[in-house]
């Protein structure tokens, strides 16, 4: 195996072809989407900084992927700015962060208390707002791809998710601001939207087989999504191939939120 660069960026020789080693940070990487998008990134050769809260499934995560393990609360910017320097400081640069974080509050807004409220932005748009911020002074100079996750329920209309449709909607116009603001530094930002997918996060929403039936039913291709799904989308946006996306709310949502489905 030897080494080489082309374009700024570094490449790995294996048995004369070239593979791309791209670094990436993942916030909320111990989470159901984040660890199916670390994995996903390491089968193609991808440099991890693995950014969680909780550490031993970092750490797991870590051992499987060969990433960093970093345990940090992704709604300190300080925190986040301190990850992706230690990207920097591993790396050598930083292509790519992705914002995983995110929480699941499904109450109407008359019972929603003021610490629901401020968990949930604090939790989902605080934390996109300090990844951006952290991959936008990284990436200025050489360019680079920020994704964060918004929600199918930020796009339409459903009951009992007032506080995280206004989290995840605000991802949304983060999203479209930033990349206007940095596309002159070769920054893509994008997000992806998903519909339900099965995580530990919304397991309680499919506890029984009857709440299941009423979310499958909701989702026109006739299945919840599965965290791969997610993350398959999430590195096609991370992929330099796909330079000449920016801007983009990318539904990931069994057409939850455009399609609706035969009765």
């Amino acid at each position: 195996m030897s080494s080489a660069r082309s374009g700024g960026s570094e490449w790995i020789l294996e048995n004369g072809v070239e593979v791309e080693q791209n670094a990436f940070v993942i916030l909320g990487a111990g989470g159901g989407i984040g660890s199916a998008l670390a994995r996903q990134l390491a089968d193609r050769g991808a440099r991890l900084i693995l950014a969680g809260r909780s550490r031993q499934p970092l750490e797991e995560l870590a051992a499987e992927t060969g990433g960093i393990a970093i345990a940090l609360d992704a709604r300190s910017t300080s925190e986040v700015a301190e990850a992706v320097g230690r990207a920097e400081a591993e790396f050598g640069r930083v292509d790519g962060i992705v914002n995983c974080v995110g929480s699941l509050l499904l109450k109407p807004a008359h019972i929603t208390t003021d610490e629901e409220w401020d968990e949930t932005i604090a939790t989902n748009l605080r934390s996109a707002f300090a990844a951006v911020r952290a991959g936008a002074r990284s990436m200025r100079k050489q360019g680079g791809s920020i994704v964060l996750v918004s929600s199918a329920a930020a796009q339409t209309g459903l009951a009992n998710h007032e506080a995280i449709a206004a989290a995840k909607g605000g991802i949304i116009g983060l999203t479209r601001s930033a990349a206007a603001t940095y596309a002159p530094n070769g920054i893509r930002v994008n997000a992806v939207a998903p519909g339900l997918v099965r995580t530990g996060l919304t397991e309680r929403l499919t506890v029984n087989e009857k709440a299941e039936e009423v979310s499958i039913a909701m989702h026109a291709l006739g299945r919840l999504g599965d965290p791969a799904d997610v993350a398959s989308a999430i590195v096609f946006l991370l992929d330099p191939a796909n330079s000449w996306v920016t801007g983009q709310i990318l539904g990931i949502d069994g057409g939850l939120g455009s399609v609706r489905p035969r009765t």
